[in-house]
């Protein structure tokens, strides 16, 4: 069959007023997003409405990314201040602040059950933490990179991570060991694929690859954005039938799983500028990106996000 045409829509631009949005993410049912910025801070937002839920301040840099718990009750947030941050989402507070890393914290993530918080850093080193305890340090530090981690995922017994060495390093928790797929680029990002057999890594040589998760063979190759050296980041929607990801000359590239083929380009700004965040939405045909100081909410549905007249 024929790649299937989508046509995403912009139902809403939410001007985050936190200097340049570095991440944007969906909480875990994608009722709620999170950002992060150069104003040092968090921000918790509607974006069916845009309205600004709670900041959360508290870091001495900017926050590089964000993740929200299984629960959506806590929030943990990497900076270049080198610290990661785990906070109450009602309260606005931090609960516990974790400092173990040698240079700026690019990444962080959840584990499943949300209680590792799992970190990488531009000191090349990847770290677990176990934030149910009140232990300040982490209990397992992996430090195999050869240059800075940019993505930290998780499933039920792996933590995958991306480095601007050119590999996608895979830690099985089970038995201790490590294997790594050796892509030859620098890999700026990554994402699973809900049935969790397959890796969507965005790279730096303007390529997005999909690679088996178990053997790390490359499946298949997205080309046409751009990336320029930036961190452009990919994903792939809740149906896994396509795979999305930010460009350098503002806009976004769909490309359907299986073809390979580009099913839409969505222009976010005829003025340009880098769309280097982005986030699928865990349910529905929806899609978060980041662009300056801008949050734009993409739908095929634009009547979901819409507010009522």
């Amino acid at each position: 069959m024929p790649a299937a045409f989508v046509d995403f829509q912009c139902g809403r631009t939410i001007d985050c007023k936190q200097g340049a949005v570095r991440a944007v993410r969906y909480n875990v049912d994608g009722s709620y997003c999170l950002s992060c910025g150069s104003d040092k801070k968090v921000k918790l937002w509607n974006p069916a409405s845009g309205l600004l839920l709670k900041t959360y301040g508290g870091h001495a840099d900017e926050v590089t990314d964000v993740s929200g718990s299984c629960d959506s009750n806590h929030i943990v947030s990497s900076s270049l201040d080198r610290s990661i941050i785990y906070w109450d989402v009602s309260t606005g507070l931090p609960v516990r602040r974790l400092r173990s890393h040698a240079g700026g914290v690019r990444c962080v993530r959840f584990n499943e059950d949300s209680s590792i918080a799992i970190s990488g850093g531009r000191d090349n080193a990847v770290m677990c933490w176990d934030i149910r305890t009140r232990r300040l340090e982490p209990v397992q530090v992996m430090k195999e990179a050869r240059d800075c981690i940019t993505t930290v995922l998780t499933n039920d017994h792996k933590i995958f991570a991306a480095s601007l060495d050119g590999c996608v390093r895979h830690y099985d928790i089970r038995v201790g060991e490590m294997t790594c797929d050796k892509i030859g680029e620098p890999v700026t990002y990554l994402a699973l694929t809900r049935d969790e057999q397959c890796l969507v890594a965005g790279c730096q040589d303007s390529v997005v690859r999909l690679l088996d998760c178990s053997t790390g063979e490359l499946l298949n190759e997205y080309k046409g954005h751009q990336a320029d050296d930036y961190h452009i980041e990919c994903g792939i929607m809740a149906s896994d039938a396509q795979v999305v990801a930010g460009s350098s000359e503002g806009c976004a590239y769909v490309w359907d799983l299986l073809e390979g083929k580009v099913v839409q380009r969505i222009t976010i700004s005829d003025n340009g500028g880098v769309v280097h965040s982005l986030a699928t939405h865990p349910k529905r045909q929806e899609l978060l990106f980041a662009r300056r100081r801008d949050i734009y909410v993409y739908s095929t549905d634009v009547e979901i996000i819409v507010e009522e007249i």
